[in-house]
């Protein structure tokens, strides 16, 4: 399905939807940008518009119920808003220019290269059950490969947490998961902060600049936020949806397809080191060896998101 933004480029969307469990590019532009309020729902590598306000995602933490914050059963994530600048909520600009260039505007969601290279990207919330198997299928392929985990994750799991950091960059995902478009400035600080605590203490590295929003959901205001705390945000261009599980009619099968049918210079992609909670089922840890194997029958290499931190 192709995009019905007019005037954007190509929306594309990246790496991570949570795991769940017990709570505890194109070469002239690093990414697109779409309207603010907008949300986006994933296909096969390519995404469609919508209404809603915020998104789904697989976690332990369901994010408040108000009257503008529902929780769809089609995972719809927003998209970037159309602006380079962010306004704060006391109305003014938050600063980005110290940030990387390729994070400052918007979210980015296709890494700026017209190479034959993908990034593989694996969100971590609450459960690790698909971890190790993961972890230990890209060492023996040699396949690096990004993280972004919550704080209570890095608490949980901090020798997990510490392999991912020997693989590629691991960035904040916040502590609890939250929708960040629905709880205040001081909020969502202490969510940036902790969970940047937690992650130092289990690798020894800083996880800014990269940041990935919970359920993809955001505004101008939380972006704006975000940007003021020294990150900048990563999406994704293709939702593996294998968080889904078995339960939600995903399979090995379809998720390998859903992965290798975006395929692109510079795409990113979403997957999840959980296991669905219906079914105990990780589905992104049994299809990655086929996943790689396809990229590297295309001529597709990897690489990580460390290339939008230069």
């Amino acid at each position: 399905m192709r995009s019905t933004r007019v005037g954007a480029a190509v929306a594309v969307l990246l790496v991570a939807a949570c795991s769940t469990g017990p709570s505890p590019s194109s070469p002239t532009s690093p990414g697109t940008v779409a309207p603010t309020s907008t949300a986006q729902t994933a296909t096969a590598g390519t995404s469609t518009t919508a209404t809603t306000a915020t998104t789904t995602h697989p976690t332990g933490t369901t994010p408040p119920r108000t009257a503008t914050s529902t929780r769809p059963t089609t995972a719809p994530r927003t998209t970037p808003p159309r602006t380079t600048s962010h306004t704060s909520p006391s109305g003014t600009t938050a600063p980005s220019t110290g940030l990387p260039p390729a994070l400052r505007d918007g979210v980015v969601t296709r890494l700026p290269t017209s190479s034959k290279v993908v990034a593989l990207t694996f969100d971590g919330g609450a459960g690790s059950q698909g971890a190790a198997t993961i972890l230990a299928t890209l060492h023996a392929q040699g396949v690096p490969a990004s993280f972004f985990v919550t704080g209570r994750f890095a608490t949980a799991n901090p020798s997990t947490t510490r392999q991912m950091a020997a693989v590629g960059p691991v960035g904040n995902h916040s502590w609890s998961h939250p929708d960040l478009t629905t709880v205040g400035a001081a909020t969502l600080q202490q969510e940036l902060s902790t969970t940047r605590t937690a992650i130092i203490a289990a690798t020894g590295r800083d996880p800014r600049p990269l940041f990935r929003f919970p359920f993809g959901a955001y505004d101008s205001r939380v972006l704006g936020l975000v940007h003021a705390q020294g990150y900048g945000a990563v999406g994704w261009t293709t939702d593996s949806l294998g968080w889904k599980g078995t339960s939600g009619g995903m399979t090995v099968d379809s998720v390998v397809a859903r992965v290798l049918a975006g395929r692109a210079p510079g795409q990113v992609v979403l997957m999840h080191v959980g296991a669905n909670p219906d079914d105990g089922t990780t589905l992104d840890a049994a299809a990655l060896p086929r996943i790689i194997a396809g990229y590297r029958a295309a001529g597709y290499g990897f690489t990580t998101l460390s290339v939008l931190t230069h």
